[in-house]
């Protein structure tokens, strides 16, 4: 690995030239109106996961336009939660097993797990939902699944669940604030959480994934940005038609949207996730209370266990 973008002082100065389309708004709250109307019953039993100071339950919730969404809610076993942070999973993961845990409910708030509709294929955790929607001819995998029109994208499927999420942690823990968090893929849902969620405190957004869409798939060619260049590379002719798609769904455009205070993580020496595009969606995030941290010499494994304690810092001074 190596410092491949742009040096620091040119990144903390970067704002991206990424644009939101005129009907952005109309189009996500007629989405959201939508998918709402079908909500149907949360089911949310109490299952055995083998720990004794953490309780967990299987939660299924109504996503976009009312499709089955599988997470785990798991709190502290002895004590109400000050909290809920509903979590975002990267690229190709799923919500894995109900013993598989983060320091969340340990700290003493609530962790929503959000599975991502069509993932859950990754070795560190197993996915439960199906994704029944078809598209047209794509490459393998999500980045170009529906991607002919914002109205059939994949990821217009993935938000409306999240910003769903939202509405569901508030049901399983009401009167305390609702966090939203994720790395890679799950910093990218996190920020459209963030700007389509309602009543969400504050947001923890690491490395994100789906930022800056036009600088990403020109910067690297790594997975999974890969994937919309392979397809470019296929359709020629359908550059134009794809950035407009993807423009619905760019973090720079949600965030700036995102009215709730933020903590960022980057590496700089991130090939899957460019250090550019994240500090494009920062620079556009539109509250005042924000901060990034850097890790000048990590990749995608970003700051770990170092940042981790900055997280649970940062929330506690917010929730007391």
């Amino acid at each position: 690995m190596t410092h491949f973008d742009l040096p620091l002082e040119k990144l903390r100065e970067r704002r991206s030239d990424v644009v939101a389309p005129d009907d952005f708004d109309e189009f996500w709250r007629s989405t959201l109106e939508g998918s709402r109307s079908a909500h149907g019953e949360t089911y949310a039993p109490e299952i055995d996961n083998g720990l004794a100071l953490v309780t967990t339950h299987d939660v299924t919730f109504s996503g976009f336009a009312g499709d089955p969404i599988s997470a785990w809610y798991h709190r502290p076993a002895h004590a109400e939660p000050t909290a809920v942070v509903v979590e975002f999973i990267g690229y190709s993961g799923g919500r894995g097993f109900p013993h598989q845990q983060s320091e969340w409910a340990l700290a003493g708030y609530g962790h929503l797990k959000v599975d991502t509709r069509g993932q859950g294929y990754a070795q560190y955790g197993p996915g439960s939902t199906e994704d029944p929607h078809g598209s047209d001819p794509a490459v393998p995998g999500s980045m170009t699944r529906g991607i002919r029109s914002p109205e059939t994208y994949f990821y217009r499927r993935v938000f409306t669940d999240a910003a769903c999420a939202v509405d569901v942690a508030h049901e399983l823990a009401p009167d305390v604030p609702v966090f939203v968090a994720g790395g890679s893929q799950g910093g990218g849902i996190a920020i459209a959480a963030a700007a389509l969620g309602s009543d969400v405190a504050g947001a923890l957004v690491d490395f994100p994934f789906l930022c800056d869409f036009p600088r990403a798939t020109s910067l690297v060619n790594t997975a999974p940005y890969s994937e919309i260049v392979r397809y470019l590379a296929t359709y020629r002719d359908r550059v134009d038609e794809t950035f407009r798609t993807l423009s619905y769904f760019d973090g720079v455009n949600h965030a700036s949207r995102a009215e709730v205070p933020t903590l960022f993580s980057v590496a700089l020496m991130d090939m899957i996730c460019p250090p550019s595009t994240v500090f494009g969606a920062f620079h556009a995030w539109a509250h005042d209370d924000k901060r990034i941290e850097h890790y000048a010499y990590n990749g995608h494994e970003g700051g770990g266990p170092y940042h981790r304690a900055l997280q649970l810092e940062w929330l506690r001074d917010r929730v007391g």
